[in-house]
């Protein structure tokens, strides 16, 4: 018997056989030159491996399982990479200037766009580099005249096993057969992790070796609550997790009846919770597990799937459909949140020593006018179709807020010269994710509608901790004293102004983290869609009375073990009814 503890990504847990599936990389054995005469005839190879990468996509979007379908905007930026200048007519370019085989100049054109990808710093950005890296992959497999197992042909009952899943391989899963999967890499936004969540089946991603500990037929449990996995387990943990198992479905169907309720705490306080998006096309998902709107929609995903800039009405239109969706329910729109783009030659983007601290978000939106004006006209012509309200990001101090507003009123300006609809009301707020922000609140807010706090970059600022650093990792903790005395003095702030105050980083999502954010004042809630009905369920069993008691005790407290040892044996009962040993771990 031995455990393994790697990232759950999707809740669930599962007993039964591994299934072991080889998704190493194809090894180019050879680079070599070639003459002149071979030049044109090593482009059409590579142009008929591309063909054939873009039918075998195609194939495998026309037979998604019906609960991921909404997902297959997945492979359809699969298929616009193909199409994209710097993978297509870089690795040709290539080919004829330096007259290298098709595969050598294919993997120097993905070297190059990995760089690009490599200066901005968020995790889930980065992360859109294993897109590109799944498209080389399969062009480079039909070069080598190498098929892959398809998961779809898998007919029995299974746990899969691999080094790594792609989309394709997550889309193409045979819901029927597959009880969930187990991976070496991987992180909790990629796309196989949303897959799963869609699909309901656990996930356990991060495990770094188990390809190498495990071989096919291998009895497992995968736990994805604690991404906790046991290989070979003995009989009496066999029946502890069968236990397990059966506790979690009792509670998961309690649960999703409560979803569609208020949050409401017993004591009659209620809060609204959202949800935290990135697509259109996880909309669906939020409406599903009862959200109250959307607090977050991440605009970035635009900026990168695109050859170029998007233009406004490809943004308009976008908006415009969620905000329709939602409706009457706010949307939340945060503007763009990047350094750059890296698949466009329009903005010029210079490396940076140092890019968390470098000219990112608001900074660097204001520095490229055009492309922030085309985004604030976009945003405000969709707020003629339903309940928008737009925050500016990675806000310091003052005068970054009011620069952004006056770019906002200059677009109002021009939309009532050209007679186009708008909500002149919409609100207008900024992120609080920085320590500077958090000094000057009292400052900010005499000049927001609204404060929405970030509390995974404020965390990151405020401590000097890099949470996706495996060496610091640990010290990345939202129970600090320092943290909640932060959110407190920016709630207080809010208070003495008149303007709520809305949370949407990951402390909004944990249900340990609950009951202190009611106490504290906190106005709005948003998270993954996945959580919305277990924080629900923490609101719907908490008395706001008794956490302000409680919390009036937190806040004397000295480390963050203090707080979260108090806290855990707080909600003793509840972590019992929740039965879920990762909010607890």
């Amino acid at each position: 018997m031995k455990k393994l503890k790697g990232i759950a990504v999707s809740s669930g847990i599962i007993i039964g056989k591994a299934h072991l599936i080889d998704r190493s990389r194809v090894k180019i054995l050879y680079q070599y030159l070639i003459s002149d005469q071979q030049v044109n005839k090593e482009v059409d190879r590579f142009k008929e491996a591309l063909n054939v990468a873009k039918d075998q996509i195609i194939h495998l979007k026309n037979r998604m399982p019906e609960p991921i379908k909404r997902h297959s905007f997945i492979l359809d930026t699969h298929l616009m990479i193909m199409d994209d200048t710097m993978f297509y007519n870089a690795t040709i370019n290539t080919i004829l200037s330096e007259k290298i085989n098709a595969e050598w100049a294919l993997k120097k054109a993905v070297q190059n766009i990995e760089n690009l990808f490599s200066q901005i710093d968020d995790p889930y950005i980065k992360e859109r580099i294993a897109d590109v890296e799944y498209v080389a992959e399969r062009v480079l497999r039909n070069l080598a005249g190498k098929e892959q197992e398809s998961l779809y042909e898998i007919n029995e009952r299974v746990i899969i096993v691999a080094h790594e899943l792609s989309p394709a391989d997550t889309s193409s899963i045979n819901i029927g057969k597959v009880m969930g999967f187990i991976t070496d890499v991987g992180g909790r936004t990629s796309h196989a992790a949303i897959i799963a969540q869609s699909l309901k089946i656990p996930a356990v991603v991060g495990l770094e070796s188990v390809t190498r500990q495990v071989q096919d037929g291998t009895l497992l449990i995968v736990d994805g609550n604690t991404g906790e996995v046991i290989i070979d387990p003995d009989d009496e943990l066999i029946i502890l997790y069968q236990e397990k198992q059966l506790n979690q479905e009792r509670f998961e169907s309690s649960i999703i009846r409560l979803s569609h309720l208020p949050a409401e705490t017993k004591d009659g306080h209620r809060i609204p919770v959202r949800a935290n998006i990135e697509f259109l096309e996880e909309v669906a998902t939020a409406k599903d597990h009862g959200a109250d709107g959307v607090g977050l929609y991440r605009t970035e995903f635009h900026y990168l799937r695109a050859q170029g800039l998007p233009s406004e009405d490809e943004l308009f239109e976008d908006y415009k459909e969620v905000a329709e969706i939602i409706a009457p329910n706010p949307v939340t729109i945060r503007t763009l949140d990047l350094g750059g783009d890296r698949f466009s030659s329009e903005i010029s983007w210079t490396k940076e020593a140092n890019p968390a601290l470098g000219l990112r978000a608001i900074r660097f939106c204001l520095q490229q006018p055009n492309m922030f004006r085309s985004q604030l006209r976009a945003i405000l012509r969709a707020s003629a179709f339903g309940n928008i309200q737009v925050m500016f990001p990675m806000i310091s101090g003052l005068q970054e807020f009011l620069d952004a507003k006056k770019m906002l009123k200059e677009v109002m300006a021009e939309l009532d010269q050209e007679g186009s609809a708008y909500d002149r009301n919409m609100k207008v707020g900024l992120m609080i994710e920085v320590p500077s922000a958090v000094s000057v609140a009292d400052i900010l807010a005499k000049h927001a509608d609204f404060f929405s706090i970030g509390t995974n970059d404020l965390i990151q600022y405020a401590l000097a901790i890099d949470r996706v650093n495996e060496h610091v990792a640990f010290m990345y903790q939202p129970f600090h004293p320092a943290i909640l005395r932060m959110i407190v003095q920016v709630i207080h702030a809010a208070r003495k102004a008149g303007i709520r105050v809305a949370l949407c980083g990951e402390m909004a999502g944990d249900p340990l983290c609950t009951f202190v954010l009611l106490a504290m004042g906190i106005d709005e809630l948003s998270l993954n869609a996945g959580n919305i009905p277990v924080i629900k369920k923490v609101i719907r069993s908490l008395s706001l009375e008794q956490a302000k008691k409680d919390l009036r005790k937190i806040m004397k407290l000295d480390t963050s073990a203090q707080v979260r040892e108090f806290i855990v044996e707080r909600m003793k009962p509840l972590l019992g009814e929740l039965n879920h040993k990762a909010f607890i771990a």
